[in-house]
């Protein structure tokens, strides 16, 4: 069934793709080539989501900080450019560490759902709309952070795998975070918690948590790369950024970064949550009319 994952890991990725570069040829920026800032948005980012850290929270502040993307484009921006890099680190863990293969397709399959059903939705979302979700998701990001920190979330057990009720809350939980990875909350945080919850070893999450992401990547990207709400340039840099950040945590790293690092990154992601919903309150005071008070909306969203 291992191998059977990676055959359809590999289709997966073939058809992303296609698809990518199909209506990457239609957009109109697709002369621009990504910064340097872009590339190495992606590679400091993947370094710490093959850490456990993710990558989303960390990704949107230095969008925010550096003022690469605009809001709408974030979810977008975010999904189709980690997609790849998720790829590679779903391959890398699945192939190297130990779980319950039942286990790991359910859960995987059920992120796959989730990403389905929440993709089509956020894709079509306004601007503000967008500011405020983003902006619930990072605190809820940092909220797991803390808890990390504060030794407050679980430590784990021994389990390779999970069977009867506590399987099908884990797959439950597993749809329900396939849906809001697509408006940018991270999945490691929240399904860490649930799978220590429920007695599974830290080290069999891993291949579980890069697995789902990476067969709901192009599941949760296809409709923001159809409607065009995401940034192609930025998408870019963070792919080609990524795998080399990733292929050095996988292979040079061999502990978990220092508390000092996890404490920053906390912090910048609360930082970011509370500018994105500042963001949101002065778009929503601006007048209903007016060529100064028009939201910048990309046009595929109207």
């Amino acid at each position: 069934m291992r191998a059977a994952l990676f055959v359809a890991l590999g289709i997966f990725t073939v058809g992303y793709i296609a698809i990518w570069v199909r209506y990457a040829m239609r957009a109109p920026e697709r002369s621009g080539m990504p910064s340097l800032l872009e590339y190495g948005i992606g590679f400091v980012t993947n370094f710490l989501d093959a850490l456990g850290i993710g990558s989303f929270a960390t990704t949107t502040a230095l969008f925010r900080w550096f003022k690469v993307v605009p809001d709408e484009k974030i979810p977008g921006t975010l999904n189709a450019g980690a997609t790849i890099p998720g790829i590679l680190e779903a391959f890398i863990f699945i192939a190297v560490v130990d779980v319950d293969v039942t286990t790991l397709t359910l859960m995987v399959a059920a992120s796959v759902v989730g990403a389905f059903l929440g993709a089509g939705a956020v894709s079509r979302w306004p601007r503000r709309k967008i500011q405020i979700g983003m902006g619930i998701a990072l605190l809820i990001t940092a909220f797991f952070g803390l808890l990390t920190l504060l030794h407050l979330l679980p430590g784990g057990g021994e389990l390779l795998g999970l069977q009867g009720s506590k399987l099908a809350l884990a797959v439950a939980a597993n749809a329900l975070l396939g849906a809001l990875m697509t408006l940018g909350i991270g999945l490691f945080g929240p399904c860490m918690m649930v799978t220590y919850l429920l007695g599974m070893s830290p080290r069999a999450v891993f291949p579980i948590m890069m697995g789902s992401v990476a067969f709901l990547g192009p599941v949760a990207s296809v409709p923001f790369i159809q409607r065009g709400s995401y940034s192609l340039k930025t998408a870019v840099g963070i792919t080609l950024g990524g795998i080399p950040g990733i292929l050095l945590a996988a292979f040079l790293v061999k502990s978990l970064p220092p508390a000092g690092l996890r404490w920053l990154v906390v912090t910048v992601v609360i930082y970011t949550a509370v500018m994105m919903l500042r963001s949101a309150a002065i778009e929503r005071s601006r007048p209903a009319h007016g060529p100064e008070s028009t939201p910048e909306l990309n046009p595929a969203l109207d």
